[in-house]
Formats: structure tokens, sequence, C-alpha cells
């Protein structure tokens, strides 16, 4: 690229940002997608989450190494297999200057599980992340909530629901709350340009955040902005020119471009997403066990994740991360071509099989890679891109007669928790299970670990639950991706987090 290439590339990227200059205290970052919304409990999506979360904060929150620690809790407890107790802490103020109190965590609580709650009968989407979350009672400072049914993973939870204003929102309603902020957070909001860019200012009074993560206090910078830039080659040149600070979704053959500059580095952390091939097992083809361990077999996940991937992903066996809790060390298949052609032989099928890959577009590269690899055990697969929308009908777990073979898919599992990724992708007829696998085995296992409070006992149902899908294969299981960022070494203070938030609180910049 030649210098006036450069300059106009430079000068496009420039106009697309705020007109205030770039001064020492502003952090910005390059961001693939806007928020949805900025109510907290009107959203299913992680990049909204990522922006909202810098302007609310949670009853209780994650550290750098995902651990759950108190955040606008003092404390917890759990005081039966159905009883959370809550000590919510004083002196925290809402960013028009009234303080929070108990009742704030209630009425949030209540918009987040009642039914209607949002207002013109409207519930939340995230209701069912609370599980069985059933009432909650306020005491002082003491917030007492009870679940229907034991459900050990409600801390897990709670760092991704963020606290509201009850006056507030009384106010302004839930349509108010989907543009106007009145959080806790250690930034406030100044202006959201809808397409453009999310811009925060400091909150003076903030009340430190968790105790348990350095240091406590006010944010560092003075503004925090989110730019919208969802073009992967214009966020990459925004970086390298300076114009933001972290890019988020780096792309792996961009890595060496981003190294090479002297003012910026590569910074990753392993992801929490999951990413399989769902084998029908429903199907004429799939529903046969050595058709299916045939296609394992014929998958060579290490070329993939090191030619497509540059090796910045874990390959897995089963569906957990390594990382998740109750995750095994589980047997590996694999790559071996010629054992698959044989498992296919003996399965009736001499000659190969002809079958069609589901995918959405941004997918389209690795799924044709796959392709191309398992075509030499004589897995002649064609690649089919089609929008997320008519993918989630084809493959709807509801189906009773699917009509799919394959279908590249993947599953998030933010908390790191068996419960909200093993049970929607595996469960008979649950809702992610794509693959149509039903096993009553695993389905009591299952039901066993999501009630069970013995953190041990709890950690050996999964391990037996992993080996029956590593056997049974209803799925190719493929990797976990790390999370890559693209950041100005301006930048201080700051690490990827494998919940894929992007925490500026105790972000400094040079």
């Amino acid at each position: 690229m030649g210098n006036f290439q450069r300059l106009l590339l430079a000068t496009a990227v420039a106009a697309f940002l705020p007109s205030a200059g770039l001064q020492a205290s502003d952090i910005r970052v390059g961001f693939t997608t806007d928020a949805l919304t900025l109510d907290p409990a009107n959203h299913r999506n992680r990049d909204t989450e990522t922006i909202i979360r810098n302007l609310y904060d949670g009853i209780l929150t994650r550290d750098g190494d995902m651990k759950i620690v108190p955040e606008i809790a003092e404390s917890w407890t759990q005081t039966s297999p159905t009883t959370f107790e809550f000590v919510i802490r004083k002196g925290i103020k809402f960013h028009d200057g009234s303080e929070l109190t108990a009742e704030d965590v209630k009425f949030t609580l209540d918009r987040l599980t009642v039914e209607g709650a949002m207002g013109d009968g409207q519930t939340s989407p995230r209701k069912s992340l609370l599980g069985p979350l059933q009432s909650v009672a306020v005491d002082g400072d003491k917030l007492t909530v009870t679940l229907s049914e034991p459900w050990p993973i409600l801390p897990a939870m709670l760092p991704v629901q963020e606290v509201v204003s009850k006056a507030f929102v009384e106010k302004v309603g839930s349509a108010g709350l989907a543009t106007q902020v009145n959080g806790t957070g250690p930034f406030k909001l100044v202006e959201w340009r809808k397409g453009d860019s999310i811009i925060m200012e400091r909150f003076d009074d903030y009340y430190g955040g968790s105790p348990d993560i350095a240091p406590v206090g006010k944010a560092c910078v003075d503004r925090a902005i989110f730019k919208v830039i969802p073009e992967t080659a214009s966020r990459v040149a925004a970086l390298l020119s300076g114009d933001v600070d972290i890019i988020n979704e780096l792309p792996p053959f961009s890595i060496a471009q981003v190294e090479s500059n002297p003012n910026t580095a590569v910074m990753t952390v392993n992801g929490t997403r999951s990413f399989f091939i769902a084998l029908n097992n429903k199907g004429e083809i799939f529903d046969d066990i050595k058709v299916r361990q045939a296609v394992t077999l014929a998958l060579d996940k290490k070329l993939i994740i090191d030619r497509i991937l540059a090796g910045k992903a874990v390959s897995i066996e089963g569906i957990l991360s390594p990382a998740a809790f109750g995750a095994s060390e589980l047997p590996a298949a694999g790559y071996d071509p010629e054992k698959a052609k044989a498992l296919l032989a003996e399965a009736g099928y001499p000659d190969g099989i002809d079958v069609v890959i589901d995918t959405e577009g941004a997918f389209k590269d690795t799924v044709e890679a796959i392709a191309s690899v398992l075509a030499k055990s004589g897995i002649r697969a064609k690649v089919e891109v089609s929008e997320n929308a008519l993918l989630k009908a084809k493959w709807d777990p509801k189906s009773e007669t699917p009509a799919g073979h394959m279908y590249f898919s993947s599953w998030g599992n933010g908390s790191l928790d068996p419960y909200d990724i093993f049970v929607p992708t595996h469960r008979s007829g649950d809702r992610g299970n794509s693959a149509y696998y039903a096993n009553p085995e695993l389905d009591k296992l299952l039901d066993q670990a999501s009630v069970e409070l013995d953190a041990a006992k709890r950690a050996d149902l999964y391990k037996q639950a992993e080996t029956i899908i590593n056997t049974d294969v209803p799925y190719v299981y493929l990797w976990v991706p790390q999370d890559i960022y693209g950041v100005s070494k301006r930048v201080k203070g700051w690490k990827p987090s494998a919940d894929s938030r992007i925490n500026l609180h105790d972000t400094c910049v040079e």
C-alpha cells in the first residue's frame, strides 16, 4: 500500500470517529457491533452485554481469572439448598446521585424474572438465565433469594445481571431505559450515536467496584468510547493508525500485521464458545454410530486449527471448554482416514457418502477447509451457506422429521458452568440440541447435576456425562477458539477476559 493510499484510509477511518480530538485520557475501542439496547434486561447478546457492563455493575462479578467475587453485594451465602442471602454494600450511588438500596436489587431481579414485569405484558428475554428463581425478599441491607428447586449455579449467572434504579425505571419506563442510562458503573452515558459510537465519561462518585479486583476506585480515564467498526480491515486500520486503542475479533490472518507494527500488540485469551458439527442422529446416514465415528476420524482438527485458526484454539473431545467446571480429559479419536473408510464400509457405504454441511457465511472458509479434509476419507461434503434464521428453522430441535445432514455451529458458555451449555445442546429435545440426540441415561445425569449441591459430586456427574457423549459422538466436537484482540501499546492495566467482557474500569492510557 502506497503512502497516498494509507493517507486516504486513515482519513476515512478518522471521519467515522467522534469529533472531539483524541486525548491522553480517552480510551477508544473499535468494536464489531453496536448495542441492541442499553436496557440490561432486554437482550440476550454478548456484545451488548460488553458495552452495558461498563455503565452498570452487577450483584456479583468475575475477576480476570473468571473467579466469582462480590460487587454490589458485600457478601453472599447459601443458607439452604434453595435459599441464598446477599448483603448489599452501602454507599453505592447511581449516576443521578441517588443511593442504591436492596430494594433496587429486588426490583432488578423481579424485572428479570416475573412474567410481564417489563411492562406492556413483556417478560425479560433473560428470565431463563436465572433458572428457578422464585422470589426475592428484602430486610434492610439483606436480600433473600428463594429458588423453587436447588440450583447451585445461581452465583455464576449473577455477574451478567446488572442492577437498575427502581425510581428511574418507574420514571422513564422500559422504552426510556433502552436509550437512557442511570447505572452504578464506572462510566456514565454521554451520548449513543446509533450505528457509530457509544460515548461514556468517568463517574467521579463511583464507589470503586469489587474490592477483590485491584485497583479499587474511579476509572483511570476521563472518557471511554466504543466505536462501531463492523468491517475487519477498517477495524485493523483504525488500530494501526492510532485512531482506536483496542479492537476485538482480530482475525488470525491479521496477527502478523498487528505484531509487526511498533505501536501495537496482540493479546489473546481462551474463549468460552465451543464449536462443533451437529450430526443428524435421526437421519438415515448418521443414525449409525459407525458413520459418526468415521466423520470424527476423517477430520484432521490439528491441521484446521493450525492453518485456518493460526493455532489460536484448543481442541475439545466433548462439549465443555477445558476451563469449564467439571471438564474432563477425554480420549481423542485422532486423525485416521483409512479407519474412517473402513467404518463407512462396515456401515454399508464402501464408496463413501455424499452429505451437505450447513453453515453461516462467516464460517464459509473454515467449513470448506473441513470439507476438503473429509473428502480424503470418502466423505464428500457440499458446503451450503444460509442466514442464521433459516438455519435455526432447518435445525429446529423440535422437528419430527429433520432434513439436514451436518451443521457447523457453536454454543457460548460465559458462565463456564456445564448447565448452560451441556443441557441445551445434549438433553433430549432441549432448545440447542441440533443433533437430535437422545440418551435417557445422559438426561438423568444432567438432571442430577443441575441440582447437586456438593461440588465434587456434581463434577463427577458431568465427568460421567462427558464420557457418554465422547463415546456416542452425536456431534463432531471441534475447538474452543481464543478471543484475539489488537491493542495499542499505550494501553496499560487491561487484559482480555474469557467472558469477552472489555472492562475499562482499570484501564489507563499513556
